[in-house]
C-alpha cells in the first residue's frame, strides 16, 4: 500500500508543535478553520473543508510532545481506514523534527497525488503557525 511521508524542521519546541496538532484551536490555526470534536485519546475530531468535503479522525495514540496518531473513520472513501501520524523529535539546535505519515492508501491515483500536494501546503502552514503564530488554514 502506498504511503505519504513528509519530514521537516520547525523552529519551535516539541511542546508547541504538539499543542498545535492536538488542540482544537491549534488545528484551526493551520489546517482548517472548521474543526470540532473531542481532542482526547479515543475521541473523534471532525475536519471540514466547505459543505461537501470532510474527514473524521479517531485519535488512536497520543504521547505528550512525541506522537499523535489518527485513523480516518469517515470522509472520502480513499481516506477511510487510513492512518495519519505526527512523530516529533528534537534536533541538536532544540528545533522540532516532524515526521508526518498518511499510511494505508489503497492506490496511488490522482486523489492520492492531490492529497500529497495539499499535505505539503498544510504542513508548511503548521510550520508557519508554530514559528510565527500565523498559519494559512483552509477557510470556508
Amino acid at each position: 500500500m502506498p504511503d505519504i511521508k513528509h519530514q521537516f524542521v520547525i523552529k519551535a519546541s516539541p511542546a508547541k508543535v504538539y499543542e498545535a496538532i492536538t488542540q482544537i484551536e491549534g488545528l484551526k490555526s493551520w489546517w482548517t478553520a472548521e474543526v470540532t470534536g473531542d481532542e482526547r485519546q479515543g475521541g473523534t475530531v471532525r475536519f471540514g473543508f466547505g459543505k461537501e468535503f470532510f474527514n473524521k479522525m479517531k485519535i488512536i495514540s497520543m504521547k505528550k510532545d512525541l506522537r499523535l496518531a489518527w485513523q480516518c473513520s469517515d470522509g472520502p472513501p480513499e481516506w477511510i481506514g487510513t492512518r495519519l501520524s505526527f512523530d516529533l523529535e528534537t534536533d541538536k539546535e532544540k528545533n522540532t523534527v516532524v515526521l508526518f505519515s498518511h499510511d494505508g492508501w489503497k492506490e496511488q491515483g490522482s486523489f492520492y497525488a492531490s492529497c500529497n500536494y495539499h499535505w505539503g501546503l498544510y504542513l508548511r502552514s503548521l510550520k508557519q503557525y508554530c514559528e510565527t503564530g500565523k498559519g494559512t488554514p483552509h477557510t470556508p
